[in-house]
């Protein structure tokens, strides 16, 4: 986590209410979420030129849609069981999307 007060007091809430286990170790650095956020890049730099969303679906549909995009680029979404050997496009996002 990062070095602010409230998500450390978030986190002992949490363990308080029994939503996370007792047991959970909080480490604090103020670069483990530059981590996250640089994964998160290539979302922000699709999302800007779009000047946001009207809807709450609209947007977690188009988010889901750009993060399925980018675990299939980087190797984290197997589609070896998918038998999508000659395809066509719509067909292999249906086949993807449907799984």
């Amino acid at each position: 986590m990062d070095g602010y007060a409230t998500s450390h007091r978030a986190v002992r809430e949490m363990k308080a209410d029994g939503q996370i286990p007792g047991d959970t170790k909080v480490r604090s650095s103020k670069y483990l979420n530059n981590l996250i956020e640089q994964d998160h890049r290539g979302v922000k730099l699709r999302l800007g030129p779009m000047l946001g969303f009207k809807r709450f679906r609209t947007a977690a549909i188009t988010i889901s849609g750009i993060e399925l995009l980018r675990r299939i680029h980087k190797g984290q979404f197997n589609l070896g069981g998918l038998c999508l050997k000659d395809r066509s496009t719509p067909a292999v996002w249906k086949a993807v999307l449907a799984a």
